[in-house]
């Protein structure tokens, strides 16, 4: 018996997800941040494996916040815009490789440490309180299914 094809990936529309951009007032830890989001809300964000991008030069590990919301039952998660650790596969025996041992999930948007993003296809970012003199207000941005980033959070989800 021959298995039934589901569906063509021809046919699949891809639609834009939109995330939300946070930017920090002052810089702090990770882990000093997440305690006092977590201080405010019925929400506990904690560590998950960190998202991996690997490039020829290096494998760059952005750190990701995860919670999960009861009463919408939505999953958030925070993934750091910017690497934490960086570690070297092979020697850069090139001048311009356009590799570096720090990397940015969005090159244009390096003042941005966070990036939220929601198990919902429209979300509602309000439901989290973030630390008052702490955090600039989120900025909603959409990513294209076109966009590195957009095939990064679809992987991970």
């Amino acid at each position: 018996m021959e298995i039934q094809k589901l569906y063509d990936l021809d046919d699949i529309e891809f639609e834009d997800i939109a995330i939300g951009l946070v930017r920090l007032a002052k810089h702090i830890p990770d882990h000093e941040f997440f305690f006092r989001v977590n201080q405010n809300n019925n929400l506990t964000f904690y560590r998950k494996k960190d998202l991996i991008l690997q490039g020829d030069y290096f494998d760059h590990y952005f750190p990701r916040f995860e919670a999960y919301h009861k009463s919408t039952k939505t999953c958030f998660t925070f993934i750091s815009n910017k690497s934490s650790e960086s570690k070297q596969k092979k020697l850069q025996t090139e001048l311009f490789t356009g590799e570096d041992n720090i990397k940015f999930l969005l090159n244009n948007q390096v003042e941005v440490q966070y990036i939220l993003h929601s198990s919902e296809q429209f979300p509602d970012f309000s439901v989290i309180l973030l630390p008052e003199n702490l955090v600039f207000p989120i900025q909603d941005y959409t990513l294209s299914s076109e966009e590195e980033l957009y095939q990064i959070i679809q992987y991970y989800e």
